[in-house]
Order: C-alpha cells, then sequence, then structure tokens
C-alpha cells in the first residue's frame, strides 16, 4: 500500500510537470517571441499553398492509380 501511495505522490506530479513542460516548448518553437505579425501571415500562406498543392497532388495521383489499376 505504502508504494502505490509515494507512487501517486511523486511520480504523477512529476510527469503532469513534465508535460506541461513539453507542451511550453513545442508551442514556443512554433512561433518564436521575435515573430511579427507580417512573418506569422507569410508562414500562414506558405502553409496554405502547400495544402493547396498537396490536395492538387493527391487527386492528379489518385486518378493515375485509377488508371492504372483499370486500364
Amino acid at each position: 500500500m505504502l508504494p502505490v501511495i509515494i507512487f501517486a505522490v511523486v511520480a504523477i506530479p512529476l510527469l503532469v510537470i513534465g508535460f506541461l513542460v513539453v507542451s511550453r516548448n513545442r508551442r514556443a518553437g512554433e512561433h518564436p517571441a521575435t515573430e511579427t505579425d507580417a512573418d506569422r501571415e507569410r508562414t500562414e500562406r506558405e502553409f496554405a499553398e502547400a495544402e493547396a498543392y498537396q490536395e492538387k497532388w493527391r487527386e492528379q495521383t489518385h486518378g493515375e492509380v485509377e488508371e492504372e489499376r483499370f486500364p
């Protein structure tokens, strides 16, 4: 019984703190403090362009796969 209590009191808070630290570091890496609004807009625009290109590529590739399956 005592090891379970020690585990609950020590390990669980350490896991929660570790998760919060990793989460904070991940968020800080996504948008650096020196990033301006123009930089954010450019990044969002580039992501949107990349997603549009990826969708176009998927449609083309899907069509090619369909043609290969059923000649």
